[in-house]
This record gives structure tokens, sequence and C-alpha cells, in this order.
């Protein structure tokens, strides 16, 4: 028996036919279901989160380029300029930690209760760590943050016990 190469016009013909008819056993769609609630959250947190804080660095640098007084003129105004880059900063470094965290969860054995206190601990710090430079920075009184500088400390203990919650866990 010849071996024939087939034609074009019947490799044609079967693949229109194997079109029509499809697959014998299709795979099934790929999902990713092996994601944890947390992971999904610190991904969602953190991605959004580096967007508005990235979108509040083009905006300090837009009042710079544009030189505009409220922000520029010396003075009181160095203190909203202090608080306002000091909370975008570290806005865009805690976004970037809660990536970084969502994307570790999967390598880390992290028991359950110290999983949900470093998940809890770090979004909570994610607002509150940028909020309170951003909310003193927007009124102040003479060269003093405004009264927003309050949630500053809260949210660095917060981000503190969320560390040391993932160090302590990680390796056993």
């Amino acid at each position: 028996m010849s071996k024939q190469k087939s034609t074009r016009r019947e490799r044609g013909d079967q693949a229109a036919q194997l079109a029509r008819t499809g697959p014998a056993n299709p795979a099934p769609p790929a999902t990713n279901n092996s994601t944890t609630p947390e992971e999904r959250r610190h991904f969602k947190l953190g991605w959004w989160s580096l967007f508005v804080f990235v979108c509040l660095g083009i905006t300090l640098e837009g009042m710079l380029a544009f030189r505009v007084g409220w922000y520029m003129d010396v003075g009181d105004n160095e203190t909203h300029r202090l608080m306002l880059r000091l909370g975008h900063a570290h806005g865009t470094l805690l976004s970037v930690l809660n990536i970084a965290f969502a994307a570790s969860l999967a390598r880390l054995s992290l028991p359950a209760i110290a999983r949900t206190l470093a998940s809890r601990c770090l979004a909570a710090a994610t607002l509150l760590v940028p909020g309170g430079f951003i909310l003193g920075g927007l009124i102040t009184h003479g060269s003093e943050p405004g009264l927003g500088i309050v949630l500053l400390p809260v949210g660095a203990i917060l981000l503190l016990f969320g560390i040391f919650q993932v160090a302590r866990n990680t390796g056993k």
C-alpha cells in the first residue's frame, strides 16, 4: 500500500468536516478556581489602589507643571505638597505590597487565622496610611497637617501587625 500525501482540496474538505462536527471531546473552558478569596481581594485592591495613587501622582505633577498656587506657593502650602506627596508614595508602595501579598499566598502555608489577620490588616493599612497623609495635607493649620493625620499611626500599626503575621508564619 502506498502512502500518498492528501491534496490541498482533500485537506480542506477534512478541515471543513471537522469544523462542522466539532471535536469528539471538547476541552472545558479554562478557569482559575484555585485562587482564594484573599488572593482575589488583594489583587483587586492592589491594582485598583495602584491606579488611584498613580492618578494622584499625575495630578500632583500637573499642579506642579501648571504652577497651581494652592500647591506651589511657599509657606503653609509646603505642608500641602509634602503630605500629598507622602500619601501618593505610600499609597503606591502599599498597592504593590498588596499585589505581592496576593501573589505569594499560594506559596505560603499560613494558618487560616494568620492569613485572615494579615489580609485584613494589610487592606486597612492600604487605606489608612496614605489616607492619613492625604487628609492631613488637604486642610492644614499653618505648618501643621490637618486632623486626618491621626489615621496614619493606626494604619502603621496595622501594617506592622500584618507583616508580622506573614513573617512569623513563613517557613514553618
